[in-house]
């Protein structure tokens, strides 16, 4: 006996598919917004030559592809997790990164902070690749460690006469926008092959923080 599809459930499988389609699209799009400012002609961690305040720290982040990759794999890796990790890395790490910051801006010494940074995009970049689901707090305990290491680069870095305050809200701010850039682009997850694309990703955000790494 011949079956037939239903019109209706022919219809909401096409009605899923463009849904997914729109949603991706709208991911790319809002990724590549906010990644586009990653290629400013602000050089890596020199924000003297923006001036003081809001608008340095802000655009500090952006100043350095470790910093970015690093930000956009926290977003990417939080996805793959899937609740509540999808807003809470992206939660914790500007927090503690602010703390870093504060230690940063009162002189506090941490060792070797730009390994610190490199390794972030390493370690993250792998989690993305291999899809890594640790407990919530593995995850959490390493993006936060992770976090310091940015955090103090751009307490460190606060120009002369800017005020702490309006800088240090900046930078949090650019951090949480690059995490949000990297949620959006896991939708791609959505595509056949998005899933793979994002994983892709990852070993790209690795190989990045390997080269930072080892310059």
């Amino acid at each position: 006996m011949r079956t037939s599809r239903s019109p209706g459930v022919a219809g909401a499988g096409g009605a899923g598919r463009a849904k997914a389609a729109l949603s991706a699209r709208g991911a790319l799009m809002i990724g590549s917004l906010a990644l586009s400012t990653a290629f400013s002609p602000v050089l890596a961690h020199d924000a003297s030559a923006i001036g003081g305040g809001f608008a340095a720290g802000f655009a500090h982040p952006f100043g350095g592809l470790d910093h970015v990759v690093a930000m956009v794999a926290v977003g990417l890796w939080g996805a793959f997790l899937g609740q509540p990790a999808v807003w809470l890395l992206p939660v914790i790490f500007p927090v503690v990164m602010a703390f870093g910051g504060v230690l940063g801006l009162a002189g506090v010494p941490i060792p070797s902070v730009e390994i610190g940074i490199a390794l972030s995009a390493v370690v993250l970049g792998v989690m993305v690749a291999g899809a890594q689901r640790p407990p919530l707090w593995i995850a959490a305990l390493i993006v936060g460690g992770f976090a310091i290491f940015h955090g103090h680069a751009h307490g460190t870095e606060l120009p002369g006469q800017a005020s702490a305050l309006d800088y240090s809200a900046g930078f949090v701010i650019a951090t949480g926008l690059l995490h949000l850039a990297g949620i959006a682009l896991s939708l791609l997850k959505t595509w056949a092959l998005g899933e793979w694309m994002v994983r892709a990703g990852g070993v790209a955000i690795s190989l990045a923080g390997l080269f930072f790494l080892l310059r």
